[in-house]
């Protein structure tokens, strides 16, 4: 299912191609994400805006198919609450279905598991994103209420 899929973590040096995949994410799923592109062009688009984000945010990875960049995911280690936090997962509409977002959906929960153990991985839906929420289903992520952070959201939990 997931031939030819390899995770590849991005670090500060992989700002450009980190923010052509993020606008991609933004103007193709706009109302899948807490920022806009607005947000990130303009002034909001500056090389140290997107190295700080590569930088302060503990992990984004980058899903490849064969050697071509066909996704991104981010996550936060655990902070206050004690979770580590799916922020962002995108997929390329010419690659979904292919396996990419289960295999970033592992990657973010291997990640959770090697560096955070015993800490749950959370994540918050949108309210009609039922594609999404199928994703994270097959990952053993289940309702957690409403998003603390997000309004009409819906926070999933999957424990670790």
């Amino acid at each position: 299912m997931w031939e030819g899929l390899v995770l590849r973590r991005l670090g500060e040096e992989d700002w450009r191609l980190w923010r052509r995949l993020r606008r991609a994410a933004l103007a193709d799923a706009p109302g899948a994400f807490g920022s806009t592109l607005a947000q990130w062009s303009g002034d909001g688009d500056r090389e140290e805006r997107w190295r700080a984000r590569l930088r302060d945010v503990a992990l984004h990875l980058l899903v490849e198919r064969d050697g071509e960049p066909v996704g991104v995911v981010a996550a936060a280690a655990p902070g206050e609450e004690d979770v580590v936090e799916l922020l962002s997962l995108w997929v390329a509409p010419e690659a979904r279905g292919t396996g990419a977002g289960d295999a970033a959906v592992r990657g973010v929960v291997a990640w959770a598991a090697s560096e955070h153990p015993g800490v749950d991985v959370v994540l918050s839906v949108a309210p009609g994103n039922d594609a999404a929420a199928r994703l994270y289903a097959r990952h053993g992520f289940v309702d957690d209420g409403p998003s603390p952070d997000a309004g009409c959201e819906r926070r999933l939990r999957r424990r670790v």
